[in-house]
């Protein structure tokens, strides 16, 4: 089922008895609230931005935004970019915060159509990187799982290569962590405050929550990771290329971690993380695409609940 909540901003909720999904387009497509039946909230979402329906806190206003990572409004959810980040080169996003493709509004379109409702969400252009995202998500009648659907299209007049890259927050406090499918190949990629620990448990890598600020890559990851806490786990599942080569020394995974400091990190753009966050990132294969051609990544994403 697809309804439209009116007001500031704008959301789009999906539903199908198991799982529920609201979207604000407005703010890059994202996805900011997913909860199963019990009603529990599963991603981090910015309390001090947006209500437990989304709207604006009092005295908020959302503008796009460009700049530092000390600039970045962090809503919180489910967004994609373009990988690789950096701020050395052309062929770097630099970003969060970008006005188009992280900050600015998406269309949308909705359908529904033999038990399954969708909603489709595309970026403006943005002639930095010369891409146009699309985020896809489908809700199929009676299940506990999601897909969605990724897309970078080239709509610049020049050769541009880049990697679809979706990052999902998820609220680090208290026991949990990630666990990420693979062999133990671990590259320490970003070292705020440090590098995240990990262990090896059976066919994963796990990654347990802890207090760093900090970036590991999984250039081994098989095709799914999990985070869990709380007794649910949230699980998405996507194709790797073997052959392929990948972004941050070949990453196909990333876990990142932040809480909040004493004072931002200069070393970062002055970033100041307002919470105790996990992130989980799929990655897709760089890809050099000339003007009109596109790439796409499809994630599916699974909810179970523990009985209590």
């Amino acid at each position: 089922m697809i309804t439209w909540q009116e007001g500031d901003p704008r959301v789009v909720w999906l539903s199908n008895g198991r799982l529920r999904l609201g979207i604000v387009p407005a703010l890059g497509g994202r996805l900011l609230s997913l909860s199963g039946e019990d009603g529990r909230e599963l991603l981090w979402r910015n309390t001090e931005l947006l209500t437990a329906d989304l709207r604006f806190t009092e005295g908020h206003v959302h503008r796009a935004v460009s700049g530092s990572l000390g600039d970045w409004v962090n809503y919180g959810g489910d967004k994609t970019w373009p990988a690789p980040q950096g701020w050395d080169r052309d062929d770097q996003w630099a970003g969060p915060p970008d006005p188009v493709l992280d900050s600015g509004a998406y269309t949308a379109t909705t359908e529904e159509h033999d038990g399954t409702a969708a909603v489709t969400l595309t970026s403006g252009d943005d002639p930095r990187t010369g891409l146009r995202l699309t985020r896809r998500f489908d809700l199929r009648r009676d299940e506990n799982a999601y897909r969605l659907t990724l897309s970078a299209r080239n709509t610049s007049d020049r050769d541009v290569r880049w990697a679809l890259w979706n990052v999902t927050q998820l609220a680090a406090d208290g026991e949990g962590g990630t666990y990420v499918g693979g062999a133990e190949r671990v590259t320490r990629l970003l070292a705020g405050t440090g590098y995240p620990e990990w262990e090896q448990r059976g066919d994963a890598t796990f990654v347990p929550h802890q207090d760093v600020v900090g970036k590991l890559g999984f250039p081994a990851a098989t095709g799914w990771l999990s985070h869990t806490a709380d007794g649910t786990t949230l699980t998405q599942r996507f194709a790797v290329d073997p052959h392929a080569e990948y972004p941050d020394q070949g990453s196909r995974v990333e876990v990142w971690l932040e809480h909040p400091l004493p004072e931002p990190l200069a070393e970062l753009g002055d970033l100041d993380p307002p919470a105790r966050i996990v992130e989980g990132e799929v990655l897709g294969p760089l890809t050099t695409l000339r003007p009109g051609q596109e790439t796409a990544l499809t994630i599916d994403v699974e909810v179970r609940t523990c009985p209590a």
